[in-house]
This record gives structure tokens, sequence and C-alpha cells, in this order.
């Protein structure tokens, strides 16, 4: 499997990476597991979660995600062949960035993940009632302390970033090797006229959530009727229209050409993008995983880039 650096660090990973927000939502325990054995069978070895995952679930606390990763870490032995990131930031119990809370919540991550290290620790989302120099402080203590490798920052805009990176380079802070922004064939805009350009510039890795658009781009939501007794159902109604259908038709013509999957597709078509490091996607099944990796086998030809960029082209 061919690796990519997370930004100016040693961290090498595959260029796609799993989604944990499926875990304990979506997914059960054992079933859980069996998805991230197969996924480190598969060569890859980039897993991402949060402490809110998944809190919006009626009965949840949030880190239930978290809890499950660290009982799999714990049964497989497989610590060491994972490069995990997780969130800090928008679970309403440990809000903000504040230094206070990031101490805390980090603590909090680590005994749910029964490990003594987070590979990647994210700003889940800017928190402009905290200034920057705090929230950095306070990562320098915990990669002082061996607790985090890596710091990213995930729903930032171009120039939040820059303003961040300003500081590390000023003060000797650490500095965001990493973002995590929603990008996807349909969702296009935003990252590349506001983050892109930050990315290239500084050298920053990238891994994108939503990759799939909340599986919209799976194809196999064509209606309103489709999105019916699903658990992401109501999230794809937005993509609904003509612009979205156009590029599902685009994925399912170049992945009959490719004889794989419009999911498969869609993510190579992120993976094969310079300034992606890795997209994030989930699966809830084994079966769906093998649809995933196959992303970071196939190689997508110029025809085939073409027919997408133009079927998700957007107004500039």
């Amino acid at each position: 499997m061919q690796t990519r650096t997370i930004g100016k660090s040693d961290l090498k990973v595959a260029p796609l990476s799993f989604g944990g927000n499926v875990f304990g939502w979506t997914a059960d325990e054992r079933t859980s597991f069996s998805i991230l054995d197969a996924f480190v069978d598969h060569g890859l070895n980039f897993v991402d979660t949060a402490d809110v995952y998944s809190a919006w679930i009626d009965g949840h606390q949030g880190g239930e995600s978290e809890t499950i990763i660290g009982k799999w870490f714990k049964e497989s032995g497989k610590r060491d062949k994972i490069v995990l990131a997780t969130k800090v930031g928008m679970l309403s119990t440990r809000s903000g960035l504040s230094a206070a809370n990031i101490a805390a919540a980090v603590d909090d991550s680590l005994r749910r993940l029964k490990t003594g290290y987070i590979d990647v620790y994210y700003s889940h989302r800017d928190d402009e009632n905290t200034p920057l120099e705090e929230t950095l402080g306070a990562y320098q203590k915990l990669i002082a302390a061996g607790k985090v490798r890596v710091i990213g920052a995930s729903n930032y805009s171009g120039a939040r970033v820059e303003e961040a990176l300003k500081i590390s380079k000023e003060s000797g802070l650490p500095a965001y090797e990493i973002l995590q922004p929603e990008y996807n064939l349909y969702d296009r805009e935003a990252y590349e006229t506001d983050l892109e350009p930050v990315v290239d510039a500084n050298k920053l890795a990238v891994a994108t959530y939503f990759s799939l658009a909340s599986g919209f781009l799976s194809g196999k939501y064509r209606s309103k009727e489709d999105t019916q007794e699903k658990a992401r159902g109501s999230r794809v109604e937005k993509y609904l229209n003509d612009r979205g259908l156009k590029i599902v038709d685009a994925l399912v013509e170049v992945a009959r050409r490719n004889d794989t999957a419009p999911a498969t597709v869609a993510l190579a078509w992120i993976i094969a993008r310079p300034s992606v490091t890795a997209p994030i996607a989930s699966a809830t099944s084994v079966q769906q995983l093998e649809s995933l990796a196959e992303a970071t086998r196939l190689q997508l030809t110029p025809e085939d880039v073409k027919a997408l960029d133009e079927a998700s082209a957007w107004q500039k």
C-alpha cells in the first residue's frame, strides 16, 4: 500500500481513512470489530473518530465510537497498526477549545480509547471565543507529555488556518499539520477556493469528510422515496437536484467502464486530487468496506477524471 505523509510529520497513512462515526451508531460492537480487522487486512491504517460520536443518538452521551475502538485495540492488540485521529470541541459536555477543556477532553478520549497517545488530534471546529494562542499552547503541553503526536483543524476557514499558522511560526507553538474539510464531487467550491490554496502554500495534509456526500455518491439515492427508512436518508435530500443526478450518472458510467462501484469511483476521484491525503469514508459491513478499499487501487484515466469534473463543475 502506497502511503502519504501527514504534513511535515513522520506519520505515514494509506490514502483512505475510515470514518468511525458509524461505530456504536449504524454498526454495533461486533460488526465494528470485524470492519476494523478487515480494514487492517487491506493494508489500510488511518482511522478517524471524535469524542462527540455518536451523541446525536437518543440515549447516547458521546464517546461511543471511541469506546468501541478502545475495546478493539484491547482485544486485537492492533494499536500499533493504526494511525488514530480523534477530535475535541463539539461534545456538549466538552465544548470549545480552551486550554482547560482540551486538557480534560484528551484524558477522557485516551481513557475510552484505551491508549496512551493520539496520533492526530483535531480542533473539531473553530472556537473564536478562545485565543488561538491558548489552544495551540494547550496542544503544546499535550505533545510534550506524549499524549498527542500531531494536531489538525476541522471546519476552519482558510483565513483562520493562515492566522493559526502565523502564530505558530512566530511563537514556536505547534502548528496544524492536517485539515479536515467537507469535500466531495458535489461539495467542491468551498474547499477549492478557500482552503486548497492554503494547503498548497503550507504543504498541509488533508483528510476530507462527507467524501461520499452522506452516501449520495454511492448512487443508491435517485428520489426522495429512496431516502426513506435509511439512517442517512434525510441528509441526502439536498443533493437530489439536476446537478446531483448528473454527477451520479457520470459516476455510474465511469464505474461501468472500470467494472466497479460508483462509491469506489467517487473516492478514487478524491484520492487522485494532489492536495488530498486521504478521503474519509465509512462502511457498516465488511462487504461495503471492500468497495471503499478498492478505491485505493483504482487508477482513473484522464477521460474518467474529465467526465467527473465536467459533471460536477460549479459556477466560478
